[in-house]
């Protein structure tokens, strides 16, 4: 089984030491250590994306993301995977107040996309759409019990002090955001 030691290494680090690994030596069974609940999620979910079958196992302060390939996939059928990318509580420059509305109106037509979105991300004051008094949060509710993941940057919680006030989606980190931009066949920017 092949191991990667994380200890102790803050996120994206868990996640592109373990990418890095995967694409050198293509094990199909490999353990990853690390000592947080963020890099935990983070190294599950990025192995689960790869094919990878994990199982975890917390021995102390040590948390090890065990993963097993149940099957290697030589080709992968291409899907039309939409992503929106949202910066700002509004959209567009000028008045904040028609800014305000024009994202409330974005957010509530994406949901009339075919195919929906994959995955909608919010990072900077964006991630105040996710959380605690957003007047969003019941439109974004809604497209994520329709399957859409919702992201928002975790740096950019903890920088507005919203990390605890996440109310709808998940916390996700540069290496996930950049991986979902660069993975999509469009990415809408309001």
């Amino acid at each position: 089984m092949f191991f990667i030691d994380c200890r102790g290494k803050t996120c994206p680090v868990p996640v592109i030491e373990t990418k890095k690994a995967i694409e050198s030596h293509a094990p199909t069974d490999l353990k990853v250590a690390v000592d947080n609940d963020v890099s935990r999620e983070n190294v599950k979910r990025f192995l689960e994306s790869k094919g990878y079958r994990v199982s975890i196992d917390a021995q102390g302060e040590d948390i090890f993301v065990v993963g097993k390939i149940e099957t290697l996939v030589s080709e992968v059928k291409q899907e039309k995977k939409v992503t929106a990318f949202i910066n700002a509580q509004t959209l567009g420059r000028g008045d904040d107040q028609l800014g305000a509305i024009l994202m409330k109106s974005f957010i509530f037509t994406l949901k009339e996309l075919n195919p929906l979105p994959w995955r909608i991300i919010f990072v900077n004051a964006g991630v105040k759409l996710t959380s605690e008094g957003s007047e969003l949060l019941a439109q974004l509710q809604e497209l994520e019990n329709l399957g859409v993941e919702i992201l928002s940057c975790g740096t950019c919680l903890d920088f507005y002090h919203l990390k605890e006030k996440l109310k709808v989606g998940r916390i996700s980190n540069m290496f996930e955001i950049v991986t979902s931009l660069t993975e999509s066949t469009t990415v809408l920017k309001p």
